[in-house]
Order: C-alpha cells, then sequence, then structure tokens
C-alpha cells in the first residue's frame, strides 16, 4: 500500500481532481489517538487493491488542521478523528470513522 500525504488545501482540490479519474480514499489520522493508530494499521492489513484501482491517501490532522477543517466543509461531512471518506467523481461517495473503518466496505473496485 502506498499512502500519499496530504500537507495543503491545494492537495484536496488535486485529490478532487484525482477522483474524476480513480477513486481516492482519505484517511483523517491524529498521531496522539491510540484508535486512529489502530485504525489506520487496519486499513493498511486489510489493503488489497492495486494502485490503478483506488489511491490512498493520508493527513495528520495533529499538523494540518485546517485542512481537516476544509475536508469537512467541501464534502460536509462532520469532521472525526480517525475517519475514512471515499473520493469519488469529485464527491464523497462513502465516509466512515473510528472502528467503524473498514477498507472492504468504502471501497468497490
Amino acid at each position: 500500500m502506498k499512502w500519499h500525504h496530504i500537507s495543503s488545501v491545494n492537495d484536496i482540490e488535486s485529490i478532487i481532481d484525482r477522483s474524476r479519474v480513480i477513486p481516492c480514499l482519505i484517511l483523517k489520522h491524529s498521531t496522539r489517538c491510540p484508535i486512529s493508530t489502530m485504525a489506520k494499521s487496519r486499513v493498511e492489513m486489510s489493503w488489497d487493491f492495486e494502485e490503478d484501482q483506488v489511491e490512498a491517501y493520508y493527513l495528520d490532522l495533529i499538523a494540518h488542521r485546517e485542512v481537516s477543517n476544509y475536508i469537512a466543509d467541501e464534502f460536509g461531512i462532520a469532521h472525526e478523528s480517525p475517519q475514512a471518506l471515499l473520493i469519488q467523481d469529485g464527491k464523497c461517495i462513502k465516509h466512515a470513522s473510528h472502528l467503524n473503518i473498514r477498507v472492504a466496505e468504502l471501497v468497490v473496485a
């Protein structure tokens, strides 16, 4: 699994554009939260997609809280941590938070 790191609002705009070509999974992760660490590990262990099926993006929300807020506003999904959002055709089509984050339920390749 290859994580693409998110560090700016411009990255989100690029993900929106990219999602018109390939589905994009955004994981909002708190580096200070054990539940978030567990959710990230579960995503990594269950990831069985090739890079041409789904792209995975990672946001450290402690370092980039303003980007997390932008994601919430842009997609109309209340902020939670950890949180995963599947972006396709410029829209969030599925999302989950905490231990409800399951790759198999979020991503349909």
